[in-house]
């Protein structure tokens, strides 16, 4: 069984039919990690997802009822957007915003809560989706494996600007 608690190990869970809850432990100060989470100077270096992607826009007001948008390109010319809205920012431990990938993806609820213990910090992230069908095509594009992707990306960056 993989341990939630673990420093980089990502998991991932279903606890209702419209929820997807992805936790990971980071070696690194809460203050750091929420900083690292919702900075453009920070994002850009990590949440990625997968290899050949770039954050070329890193749009964000970082307040209630403040926008977000990022726009990710691949070297081939391909590219994703998510823009959003911030609906409640608690520094440095609470974070809820929508969040749409754009045509034929639903918007979602998005939570993130950040605790601290010993100097590591637990990310909480859990996504609500509209229906469970959503959630079900959300988890079936390899979701899992570009958190995974971006949250070894956030580790490693930790780890340089702590």
């Amino acid at each position: 069984m993989v341990m939630a608690n673990r420093v980089g190990v990502t998991t991932l869970s279903t606890p209702s039919d419209r929820e997807v809850v992805i936790t990971r432990v980071f070696a690194a100060p809460r203050r750091l990690v929420f900083a690292c989470w919702t900075s453009c100077e920070h994002l850009r270096h990590w949440m990625l997802g997968p290899p050949g992607w770039t954050m070329p826009i890193c749009e964000s007001d970082l307040r209630p009822e403040g926008r977000y948008r990022f726009v990710w390109r691949k070297a081939d010319g391909a590219e994703m957007e998510i823009p959003g809205t911030y609906k409640e920012v608690s520094p440095p431990e609470r974070i809820v915003m929508t969040e749409s990938w754009g045509a034929g993806w639903p918007e979602t609820l998005n939570t993130l809560v950040l605790t601290e213990a010993d100097g590591r910090t637990t990310a909480t992230f859990t996504i609500l989706y509209p229906s469970k069908g959503a959630r079900d095509a959300a988890l079936g594009t390899g979701m899992k494996e570009g958190m995974d992707q971006s949250y070894d990306r956030l580790d490693t960056y930790l780890g340089r600007v702590a």
